[in-house]
């Protein structure tokens, strides 16, 4: 598009006539797109999607946005919040020529193709998926952070729906990007409606003194006049503090009997009134029917998404001897901040940045804090937006670390946490405090069933260390991998694993890997599988059944989503075996080992020990040992295994 030349960056003050008149003509078009896709697919929201197509093309025009930076690191960002809205998105980025405007329309909401009914990052110019309502204000506050982290010029844009400005997650970026001083400017389009009826009687809420009263610049202009929303836009990229452009819209634009009209916003224009539909956009009803051909043949691909490798160095790890005693969050904290300190600021270096939620101290990220004070993001109580907000900065060029407890950083947030490996990202989320072994904090924060969670998902991986060795090289392995993992600890200062010549087990040349099975002990009668820190109960659980005369191997599995089932097979072979964990007893290590023999057909006597019910308050050695998850416990499930 022409308008583009003029537009792109906010060179000029004002949008010439000759360039609203083609922007007002590509809009036409992306209607008339918009309301074809869905009515072909049946299914959508083709209200909606008329009612905020001229924001995104203002926006895709003016921004530093296009098909030839749709995968550039420095390009600005667009998050569009209410993803119901992907035809008219998706429309307007066929008139900038992201992809063919037939293609998409024709494969709107079909099967196997990239054009999903939310907008997803398989599609070119998507840059986050969305379409849980109240996300996007989030990652758009981690697109800017990444940004700042990058030092980069970018500037992040976050279009939203108006019915999603009463959740709170919404409230908590709001204050999150008001207290970084983030480069980001929001636009509500703002019409009044939203599926149930007006907002009004759905929830009213005073959407100009929500943003206000968070610290917000308000700026109002009509969502349908591209130069009121692009000297709106220009005058937010310039603003010190960040921006909303509320736009008043009208649910449905450009087609008489669907404007203000709640059932349109989820119901797609069939029939007669399609025809009468497309004639008032200038179109007319053989369009439908191309696509509905075309619809019949090949699927197109959609964009490849791929996880970026962080450069970065790691450091030399530490090995803890037999003569001390360090929590596992300790060592994990110390590693964290020589690993942060060697690559910040440095020149090549991939920029690592950390969240908190008010637990610094606690989840042991003070230390980063204080050598890496610039990528420190202090989010405070707002769990849901550092989640969504992590995520979306380690799909932005930096590694992105979140620590918090257990509780917080997978079973409060876990939609959030799902959105993550939906958008494929590369978030590293750091959990304390996990397990009984949480303690006095009692049943509310026992945090057991993180395996569980994360397994649900299709790419998330899980790392529970066993000892402060393992612990310090895992961080640091994981810092430099791509994707999303999880590293899971408690709370208790742990002994460390020894070799039956009291070396550090973990220390030294050891290197760790997802894929390994750790075997801590050799034995005949029995196997103990384990899981992070009952690796040492199960290891003195040995010793007590040797002293009997019983022969037990013991193994431990860092990684339980990543085990090699040929190892584990080998490794078991046909003895019994007993699984122990810190961790509910269905879900987690014991589960997963269960399944795997199960799939491949092996007999396997199995024990599953763990977690079976919400433990007690008291001191964490008190709390595992009513569990029976303690080196008697383990012993006498050993025992009854093999009677």
């Amino acid at each position: 598009m022409k308008v583009t030349d003029e537009i792109h960056g906010f060179k000029p003050d004002f949008i010439s006539e000759a360039g609203v008149a083609e922007l007002r003509d590509a809009a036409r078009d992306a209607r008339v797109w918009a309301v074809a896709a869905t009515s072909a697919a049946k299914s959508g929201h083709p209200a909606g999607a008329l009612s905020s197509i001229d924001i995104f093309m203002t926006l895709l025009g003016a921004a530093n946005v296009s098909p030839e930076l749709a995968d550039d690191e420095d390009r600005d960002r667009i998050v569009v919040s209410h993803g119901h809205t992907s035809a008219g998105f998706y429309a307007a980025l066929a008139e900038y020529g992201f992809f063919p405007a037939h293609e998409m329309a024709a494969n709107f909401r079909r099967a196997g193709s990239a054009y999903q009914g939310h907008v997803e990052r398989d599609v070119p110019g998507v840059d986050w998926g969305t379409g849980n309502l109240g996300q996007g204000l989030a990652a758009g506050v981690g697109f800017a952070i990444a940004a700042r982290a990058r030092k980069s010029n970018a500037h992040t844009w976050v279009v939203m729906g108006d019915g999603e400005q009463v959740k709170g997650q919404v409230a908590e970026a709001r204050r999150l990007a008001v207290k970084e001083k983030l480069k980001i400017t929001a636009l509500v389009d703002w019409n009044g409606i939203q599926i149930s009826g007006t907002l009004n009687d759905v929830m009213p809420s005073d959407i100009p003194a929500l943003w206000v009263a968070d610290g917000w610049h308000v700026m109002t202009c009509c969502g349908h006049d591209h130069n009121e929303i692009y000297k709106a836009m220009k005058a937010a990229k310039d603003s010190e503090i960040p921006v909303v452009i509320l736009c008043r819209t009208t649910m449905g634009k450009g087609v008489s009997f669907m404007e203000n009209i709640p059932d349109y916003h989820g119901k797609p224009v069939l029939g007669e009134k399609l025809e009468t539909a497309l004639s008032e956009l200038g179109s007319d009803i053989s369009v439908f029917n191309t696509i509905v051909d075309e619809r019949k043949g090949v699927l197109p691909k959609g964009r490849h998404i791929t996880s970026f490798i962080p450069n970065i160095e790691i450091g030399t790890p530490h090995t803890y001897t037999k003569d001390d005693t360090k929590d596992n969050r300790g060592a994990f904290g110390r590693a964290l901040a020589e690993v942060g300190e060697l690559n910040y600021k440095k020149k090549g270096s991939t920029p690592i940045v950390v969240f908190d939620c008010d637990l610094a101290g606690s989840v042991k990220v003070d230390e980063f804090a204080k050598v890496c004070p610039e990528n420190f993001i202090e989010a405070g109580i707002q769990e849901h937006t550092a989640a969504t907000a992590a995520g979306a900065a380690s799909a932005a060029g930096v590694v992105a670390v979140w620590a918090d407890f257990g509780v917080f950083g997978s079973d409060e947030v876990y939609n959030q946490q799902r959105l993550n490996d939906i958008n494929r990202a590369n978030a590293k989320t750091v959990l304390t405090h996990t397990g009984l072994d949480v303690g006095e904090d009692g049943m509310t924060h026992q945090c057991i069933d993180y395996v569980g969670l994360f397994n649900n998902t299709f790419g998330w991986r899980v790392i529970v260390p066993a000892d402060p060795n393992q612990t310090d090289r895992a961080t640091r392995w994981m810092l430099a991998q791509p994707g999303n993992i999880c590293l899971a600890m408690g709370r208790s200062k742990l002994p460390v694993i020894l070799k039956e010549d009291d070396t550090p087990f973990f220390g030294g040349d050891y290197k760790f890997d997802e894929k390994d099975i750790d075997v801590l002990r050799e034995g005949t009668d029995a196997v103990i599988l384990s899981m992070g820190h009952l690796a040492s109960a199960a290891v003195r659980a040995h010793t007590l059944l040797k002293n009997e005369g019983i022969s037990v191997k013991v193994l431990h599995c860092a990684a339980p989503l990543s085990m090699d089932d040929e190892k584990l097979f080998a490794l078991v072979g046909g003895r019994p075996l007993l699984t122990c964990e810190d961790h509910n007893a269905n879900t987690g290590i014991g589960a997963i080992a269960a399944l795997k023999f199960a799939r491949a057909g092996k007999n396997v006597k199995l024990k599953t020990l763990g977690v079976t019910h919400y433990g007690l308050s008291g001191s964490c050695s008190d709390v595992l040992a009513d569990m029976g998850l303690n080196a008697q416990g383990i012993a006498d499930a050993v025992r009854e295994l093999i009677k």
